[in-house]
C-alpha cells in the first residue's frame, strides 16, 4: 500500500498515528511490568545472592536471562495479539494494527513483532530511533510486522 493509500484509507476510517511521546511512555509502562513479574517470579533466586559479588550476579543473571527474554516476547506477543496493544499502550490510549487490513495483528506478525523488537533494544534502542525519520513512524518492529501503532 502507497503512502497516498494509506493516508485515504486512514481519513476514510478516522485513524491517526501516534505521537513518539505515547509509545516512550507506553514502553516504560511495560517496561515496569515485565520487571515486576520478574522480580516476583525469580524473587528466590534474588534473595539468595550477595549483590556485591560479581560473580553470583553475574552467573544468576546468565540463567535469568533466557527467561526474562521469553517472559517479554510471550508478554508482547499476547497483548498485541489478543487486544492489539499492551497493557502500556492501552494506559496511553494506542494500539498496534495491521497495515494490510487495519485490524489488530495476528499472532504469527505479533510474534515477529516482538522479536524484533528485543533485536532493537539490544542494539541500543536503534530500531525505536528509526521511527523519527519515517513518515509512518514506523520502528524495525513494526517494518518487519508490517504495522502501526496508532491511537486508540
Amino acid at each position: 500500500m502507497t503512502e497516498h493509500e494509506l493516508i485515504k484509507k486512514f481519513e476514510s476510517e478516522n485513524i491517526t498515528l501516534s505521537p513518539l511521546y505515547k509509545r516512550a511512555v507506553a514502553y516504560i509502562i511495560d517496561e515496569v511490568i515485565i520487571t515486576f513479574f520478574i522480580f516476583f517470579a525469580f524473587n528466590d533466586a534474588l534473595k539468595t545472592i550477595d549483590a556485591g559479588n560479581f560473580n553470583e550476579v553475574s552467573t544468576l543473571m546468565y540463567y535469568l536471562t533466557p527467561y526474562i527474554i521469553l517472559m517479554k516476547v510471550a508478554y508482547q506477543t499476547f497483548f498485541v495479539w489478543m487486544y492489539g496493544a499492551t497493557v502500556g499502550k492501552m494506559a496511553v490510549k494506542i494500539r498496534v494494527i495491521s497495515i494490510a487490513d487495519v485490524q489488530k495483528p495476528n499472532i504469527l506478525f505479533s510474534l515477529i513483532r516482538a522479536n524484533i523488537r528485543l533485536v532493537s533494544e539490544a542494539l541500543f534502542f536503534v530500531g525505536f530511533l528509526w521511527a523519527l525519520g519515517n513518515f509512518k513512524r514506523q520502528t524495525w518492529e513494526d517494518i518487519a510486522a508490517k504495522t502501526l501503532v496508532v491511537n486508540a
